[in-house]
């Protein structure tokens, strides 16, 4: 499993790098710093000159850089200081699919795009570090929905998923990534992190703040990767705020997603806090979730089977779904507006899942609205999963603050399509 140790291995390594090629800075290319003037070519030729040297840092530092999409390449360090900001362009048409990437078929990509403030293609040894700012300028993409006092996200894309960027930050195909510490902010109804088929890739006391208000903004998006380690991250997301997924349908070959770590972090969405799976993933497992506080969100850990039908937007994979060994330690959620857990298969899922088994759940309090609830297939039902110590108290108090946003969650403990399920020292109280 990746550790810290590897983190500080890459950075270490990055920075040897940089001393022998010495810091690259996008004013000494003509950057203005000025947040109106767009820096995108200054920016790209810092990154390009830092790689073609042999790697090192592109230190963005002193003012707010306005840019169009740029490419992180092998061997690079952004690294955003505290006085440095990157802000996307609020021009939709600055985001066009490029459709020309190494590591992905775009046609078969969720939204069947690949455009993406910073983005990266079969890069190795790459890292975005530091106390500055990446803003994706999401204000200039939404605007508020009608009635939206009943609604759960009271704003909208302009112009639907094809005029805003779906992603702020991509990484397709990557080895040996890390994010440490940078604040990604105003999301434009987009995916923050999304980390497509990479190996080894460590996010450490990363900051995600977007407007909850607003729909898709998930955090980090794990897809189809291996040694993944999130650590000390404080995300709040509008959309889920991590996901682990295995959808294979833009790779040339498949994949598994495994060994995903996540720990001491504190999260909020009004999704789903934790998220694993979706529609047709393949195969997700030997993955952690530990030391975690969920607060003020819808369902605090979500593993969901959904046919390929709720998905306009192409976001499904081409292969039956095994979920097995994943464990869920030490977790705390608080005012969880319908279910603290939720494991189901819906209705038109069914033959797209092979097997949900072996998940644990140990010392997991939680507050919220409804009680937990698993509905498998009736052909493939759950199996295998076990709770010790666990508490979950069901709080009037924690109804979400909208109207009309779905049914009712359950009332009592749901067992629907389930065996070997097995319960030491875990009670349900009112």
């Amino acid at each position: 499993m990746i550790a810290r140790e590897s983190f500080c291995a890459l950075i270490a390594a990055l920075a040897l790098a940089a001393a022998a090629a010495g810091d690259f800075d996008p004013r000494d290319y003509g950057a203005k710093g000025d947040g109106r003037t767009f820096d995108t070519a200054a920016v790209q030729r810092a990154i390009d000159e830092c790689a073609e040297a042999g790697g090192g840092r592109v230190v963005v530092d002193g003012g707010t850089y306005l840019v169009k999409p740029i490419r992180l390449r092998s061997g690079v360090e952004l690294h955003l200081a505290s006085g440095g900001r990157i802000l996307g362009s609020g021009d939709w048409r600055d985001y066009p699919n490029r459709g020309d990437m190494k590591h992905v078929v775009s046609a078969n990509l969720p939204r069947a795009r690949d455009a993406a403030l910073i983005w990266a293609d079969e890069a190795e040894r790459i890292a975005i570090t530091g106390e500055g700012v990446i803003d994706g300028n999401g204000t200039c993409f939404v605007r508020p929905v009608a009635d939206a006092e009943s609604k759960k996200w009271k704003f909208e894309r302009i112009g639907g998923f094809d005029q805003s960027p779906p992603r702020v930050v991509f990484f397709a195909g990557c080895r040996d990534v890390a994010v440490k510490g940078v604040l990604l902010t105003n999301q434009p109804a987009g995916w923050g992190y999304w980390v497509h088929d990479c190996d080894r890739v460590v996010f450490d006391g990363c900051r995600i703040r977007s407007d909850v208000t607003y729909p898709n903004n998930d955090g980090i998006h794990v897809n189809a990767c291996r040694d993944v380690s999130i650590s000390n991250c404080t995300i709040e997301s509008g959309d889920d705020a991590i996901v682990v997924r295995c959808n294979t349908r833009s790779l040339a070959k498949r994949k598994t997603c495994e060994r995903v770590t996540v720990r001491n972090c504190d999260l909020r969405s009004y999704a789903n806090c934790i998220r694993v799976g979706w529609c047709r993933e393949g195969t997700i497992r030997d993955c952690s979730f530990s030391d975690i506080v969920c607060r003020d969100s819808t369902v605090g850990i979500n593993i969901w089977f959904v046919p390929k039908s709720w998905n306009p937007a192409g976001d499904y994979g081409i292969e039956q779904t095994v979920i097995e060994r994943i464990s869920f330690s030490s977790i705390r959620m608080e005012r969880m507006h319908t279910s603290p857990l939720a494991v189901r298969v819906f209705e038109g899922a069914e033959d797209d899942i092979a097997a949900c088994r072996g998940i644990s759940f140990s010392n997991v309090v939680a507050r919220s609205y409804g009680c937990p609830y698993f509905r498998g297939a009736k052909e493939r039902p759950f199996e295998g999963f076990a709770f010790t110590d666990c508490r979950f108290v069901r709080d009037p108090s924690a109804a979400g603050p909208w109207r009309g946003a779905g049914s009712a969650p359950p009332q009592e403990f749901v067992l629907h399509n389930c065996r070997g399920f097995t319960f030491d020292r875990t009670t349900i109280d009112d």
